[in-house]
């Protein structure tokens, strides 16, 4: 089936490694131009049809810069892939969780896809067309303690947000979707679930897949959403949890 990425220009934040890297790989992969925004871009290198933009997207002025980069690059936006995102876990429970840690949170979870978006969406709306796709979490909708509600609330507005421009900007040309994953591998949470035994066994025995993801295995959701495949589809968020979130 063809998607229609070929040709078109993809923007990725948090691409430098995990399911950013992976997800930057999938669209070029489908024929795609992608500008890939990460603080390191070292994992990048060598990645055809891939162009790295260092930069730290908690910095107010860093989304801005980077569709600059891909409009002088390439004189359009077609996708725009917000990624980059970090939890920390918070093991004292919620009374500990103070207003640093929220902000921390909402800065890098939700202010810099709010960001992106509000930089890439003035270039999609002038060429009538454009699709965002936001990384949210399972952890936008449940919560099952105190260890990351700081990043579940980030999360929840992320998907929000996403309903909200999903709505308001649809009969501009531009459909903003997100996808939710699950327990997926990645150096936020390696160590802290999978290296750990306890943590492999609460996720082995809570998903009814048991098991955690594969970054690969976001890929469908991911092209259904940047892709044509998806063109009557705008505000939604697909969960992809092995059926966590099912049970």
């Amino acid at each position: 089936m063809d998607l229609g990425l070929s040709g078109r220009v993809a923007v990725v934040t948090g691409a430098g490694r995990g399911i950013g890297r992976s997800i930057a790989q999938t669209l070029a992969a489908e024929g795609a131009k992608v500008v890939a925004a990460s603080r390191e871009t070292d994992g990048l290198d060598g990645l055809a049809d891939v162009t790295a933009v260092a930069a730290d997207l908690t910095d107010p002025g860093a989304p801005a810069a980077v569709v600059r980069r891909a409009l002088e690059a390439y004189g359009r936006i077609d996708v725009l892939v917000n990624n980059v995102g970090g939890v920390r876990m918070r093991l004292d429970g919620f009374p500990a969780v103070d207003d640093e840690a929220f902000r921390w949170a909402l800065e890098l979870n939700f202010f810099a896809t709010l960001r992106m978006t509000r930089a890439a969406i003035v270039a999609m709306v002038e060429q009538g067309s454009g699709a965002v796709v936001n990384i949210a979490s399972v952890n936008a909708f449940f919560q099952p303690d105190g260890a990351t509600v700081d990043y579940g609330a980030a999360k929840a507005a992320v998907v929000n947000l996403t309903r909200q421009l999903g709505c308001e900007w649809a009969r501009k040309g531009v459909r903003v979707n997100a996808i939710a994953p699950g327990w997926f591998p990645s150096e936020m949470t390696q160590e802290e679930m999978f290296d750990d035994e306890s943590g492999l066994r609460f996720i082995q025995t809570h998903t009814p897949m048991a098991r955690g993801g594969r970054p690969d295995e976001l890929d469908g959701a991911l092209l259904y959403l940047a892709g044509d495949a998806s063109s009557f589809v705008t505000g939604q968020t697909l969960v992809v949890d092995g059926g966590w979130t099912a049970r």
